[in-house]
């Protein structure tokens, strides 16, 4: 690195740290217990079953909170995975005081924390076997130096949860933090000051304009709170992408890509499934120009990147042998809500009313860990194609027979 982008580098990182020391984010309260709910991408063995198709040989994991902010996902990720040793790292002091705060009082205190930037993430000794990074590599001057450096660290086998911003589904945020930034050019690390004069706009726009449209359909809710405000639209730095320049920066990191963690939202045929012609067109294509068709076609879906990656080998389970799926292990998904009603909320927080017979399933699993599929299946009038739609709907997870 040239002495230029160094001091570039410099620059750009004091001024985020600026913002998260004005602004620790993300704002959510802190509570005196553990946080409600789940995200699943955060808990090991749901994230390991959605990308792999099966519960991992392991538990007691290193997990790494690369950019964890105040401490939202690091918290959830101490509850979700009893057994793991989790770190936390971030560039603003302020925002990681109260991240300590924060699992000190849930009870997350196992969790520990260092002042590092994601560029400095070797000092940190070992592999990590889950590495999350959420809303970071975008306000990164270099955000592919940002994601090599977080490759070495993941362990073989591992895996990395990313989310980064999209640029079709943004644009109307990248016009306002253009808009503001022309009127503060006097004062552009007042970060304050940009809130009022960011608001001041959107109170003086017609309601017809789009920004403000866009704003009130979309993001009002949470930016009635200035960390979250200023976090959208007077931030120093953004990078958003868009699907050829996303695996440009998978590419860089010699990574594994395993697919999206919203797949529902990559599926072309909710949008071109009643034209049989474009969907066989569609799928001639490569998964990539798949993927960019699908942001063409849906912009505004497309407000970020939420994936995983993973370091080989990486071995994906096929259900599709009937003998293999009989010999397995199934257990219900640490990742529902609801159980045991036969409406529940899935990984996904999605409902989904189960039949008597999915429902007798699930508690057979739930109750015996040891059972095959096979033995399972003597007591529960469900066929091999009914466990495969509960592993389809991540309801279950596998353990397949040792070999």
């Amino acid at each position: 690195m040239s002495e230029t982008e160094r001091t570039e580098t410099e620059r750009v990182s004091s001024a985020v740290a600026r913002l998260y020391d004005t602004y620790p984010f993300p704002p959510e309260p802190l509570l005196d217990e553990p946080p409600p709910g789940y995200n699943w991408r955060w808990n090991w063995v749901a994230a390991y079953n959605f990308c792999l198709g099966r519960k991992p040989a392991r538990r007691d994991i290193r997990i790494l909170d690369a950019g964890c902010g105040t401490g939202v996902g690091t918290e959830y990720l101490v509850h979700l995975n009893p057994d793991a040793e989790v770190v936390g790292i971030d560039l603003s002091a302020g925002a990681l005081a109260v991240a300590q705060e924060r699992c000190q009082r849930s009870g997350a205190d196992r969790a520990t924390f260092q002042h590092l930037s994601l560029y400095e993430v070797a000092q940190l000794p070992g592999e990590f076997d889950l590495i999350n990074c959420v809303g970071v590599l975008h306000h990164l001057p270099d955000p592919i130096r940002g994601i090599q450096a977080l490759a070495p660290k993941l362990a073989p086998g591992g895996l990395m949860h990313i989310f980064v911003y999209g640029e079709l589904g943004r644009s109307e945020i990248k016009l306002m933090q253009e808009a503001i930034a022309l009127l503060q050019r006097d004062d552009p690390g007042n970060y304050r000051e940009g809130v009022r004069v960011g608001r001041g706009i959107f109170a003086a726009l017609p309601e017809t304009n789009r920004l403000v449209q866009r704003e009130k359909e979309r993001w009002s809710m949470e930016n009635t709170r200035d960390e979250n405000f200023a976090d959208m639209y007077v931030h120093p730095q953004e990078i958003d992408y868009a699907i050829p320049t996303l695996f440009e920066l998978i590419d860089a990191s010699g990574l594994a890509f395993l697919g999206f963690s919203n797949p529902q939202v990559w599926d072309i045929e909710r949008l071109l499934g009643r034209n049989p012609e474009l969907m066989e067109r569609a799928q001639q294509l490569s998964e990539r120009d798949r993927y960019r068709l699908l942001e063409l076609l849906d912009p505004e879906a497309i407000t970020h990147y939420e994936f995983f990656l993973g370091r080989p080998p990486l071995n994906k389970e096929d259900w599709s042998d009937d003998a293999k799926l009989r010999h397995a292990i199934p257990e219900r998904s640490p990742c529902v809500d609801g159980w045991d009603s036969p409406t529940l909320f899935n990984y996904n927080y999605q409902v989904v009313t189960l039949s008597p017979a999915q429902s007798a399933f699930l508690q057979a699993c739930n109750e015996n860990h040891t059972q095959t599929v096979e033995q399972v299946l003597a007591s529960v009038d469900l066929d091999l194609d009914g466990v495969r739609s509960l592993l389809g709907q991540q309801l279950i997870v596998l353990t397949p027979a040792a070999s």
